[in-house]
């Protein structure tokens, strides 16, 4: 007989959700975490998105721990003395049910942690998944780093993030690609709420989300900004293979970013508590493995379950998503007795019809967009040489119409016509 009716391997979003959706139908579940605490070695950039909330923990905002409610997003495209930014802000963003949220990871995580618990999973921290137990080609459980520490389940599922090795000695995933993948850096800078408030116009528990383009130099990436209560998150996504070939060190680039006309005043006598880096899988859908295998599920990070569409910047909602996806059709599964891949099949249809799938399958054009030479490169200097020409005064001389302005920008930047229309129905099928 089996120690546990599931084994959820990493006490992230995705694994907590997948324990607690488990644990309220009844099953035994075993929730393993490598940290001391759930969070504490985890690494992102620091926005919640918690529609997916809603249907797992009704009324959740008023419980989970938030440094501020984001209610002013800016998307910015910046070249090495200019800055053109949209900038958008709603008080409705600030009341419920909430649209994003900064919160600490560490924080965030050990919250949804503690509802799992509460629902009867069991919570073991300290503990490492060396690896996975078979009998034939069947998981059967997982060992672990402790004394005697193999595990037994009808089914595993796989959240241990982004490299996932549970997955990988499962056969899911095919070979790896470091194209696909990013390197986030981030600091944590500590300022003064007043200060915040100031600097961002905000107040209360409002606060502001900056994703930027342009901002890191060589290597294709982008930055961003977020307000905590007392901190700023401040960092960058940058292409793995770009920042290995080009010999520049992370954090000089994000030094870079920091020292920029438009940020500098947002994070000038502000002090360095933490710096942190972590491996995203940035290419979404097209580097997704396979999801079911006989007696094993992958879920969130492991899955490469990251929308990095440059508009929209996500994970822990699906991570969340797909993890509460794994644990009602493991959950389905085990009450029928079924934990081949057959039986646990339910999974791919869950993910298919939720917003999981539908995303990542619709916009999985779009990573390989932003991180292209012309949005990287000549998009920032046309947007921003446009907005210089469009709101400089020129007087005494007549004032330059807008298809002029156009034209000299391209030609300025080195945009011919054929491929910024190129480039532009590439983006409307991608995003339209």
């Amino acid at each position: 007989m089996a120690d546990f009716d599931a084994i959820v391997v990493g006490a992230g979003p995705a694994g907590s959700a997948a324990a607690l959706e488990l644990a309220r139908d009844g099953r035994s579940v075993c929730l393993l975490e490598r940290g001391p605490f759930p969070g504490s070695k985890n690494m992102y950039g620091g926005v919640v998105y918690g529609r997916i909330l809603d249907t797992l923990l009704p009324g959740w905002w008023e419980e989970v721990p938030v440094q501020r409610w984001v209610t002013r997003r800016m998307t910015m495209v910046m070249t090495g003395h200019q800055a053109f930014t949209v900038d958008y802000r709603t008080e409705r963003w600030g009341e419920p049910p909430y649209n994003g949220a900064t919160t600490l990871r560490p924080d965030f995580d050990s919250w949804l942690a503690a509802k799992a618990e509460a629902a009867g999973a069991e919570l073991v921290c300290s503990t490492t998944a060396t690896g996975l137990l078979r009998d034939g080609d069947r998981v059967v459980g997982v060992r672990t780093d402790r004394p005697d520490g193999d595990l037994t389940a009808e089914v595993v599922i796989a959240c241990d993030g982004v490299n996932s090795f549970l997955a990988k000695e499962a056969g899911l995933y095919g070979e790896v690609d470091a194209e696909n993948y990013t390197v986030g850096v981030k600091e944590t800078i500590a300022l003064p709420r007043e200060v915040i408030d100031e600097r961002f116009a905000v107040r209360g528990d409002h606060g502001a989300d900056i994703e930027i383009l342009g901002c890191t130099g060589d290597v294709p990436g982008g930055g961003f900004v977020y307000t905590n209560a007392e901190s700023l998150a401040v960092g960058l996504v940058l292409h793995l293979p770009a920042l290995a070939a080009g010999g520049r060190r992370p954090e000089e680039l994000l030094a870079g970013m920091k020292a920029h006309p438009a940020i500098a005043p947002l994070v000038e006598g502000g002090e360095v508590k933490e710096y942190s880096a972590h491996v995203i899988p940035e290419a979404g859908y097209d580097m997704m493995p396979e999801l079911i295998g006989d007696g094993i599920l992958v879920a969130g990070d492991a899955a490469a379950m990251c929308l990095a569409a440059g508009i929209w910047l996500e994970g822990v909602n699906f991570a969340i998503g797909s993890g509460a996806a794994a644990g009602r059709a493991a959950a389905r599964a085990i009450r029928r007795r079924d934990t081949s891949a057959e039986g646990l099949a339910g999974y791919r249809t869950r993910l298919e019809s939720s917003f999981v799938l539908a995303d990542h399958r619709k916009l999985r054009d779009a990573p390989k967009l932003v991180m292209s030479d012309f949005a990287q490169r000549q998009v920032p200097g046309l947007l921003c040489g446009a907005a210089e020409q469009m709101f400089q005064v020129t007087d005494p001389d007549p004032k330059p119409g807008l298809l002029r302005i156009l034209r000299d920008e391209m030609k300025r930047n080195g945009v011919k016509a054929r491929d910024a229309a190129r480039m532009g129905l590439r983006a409307l099928r991608t995003f339209g």
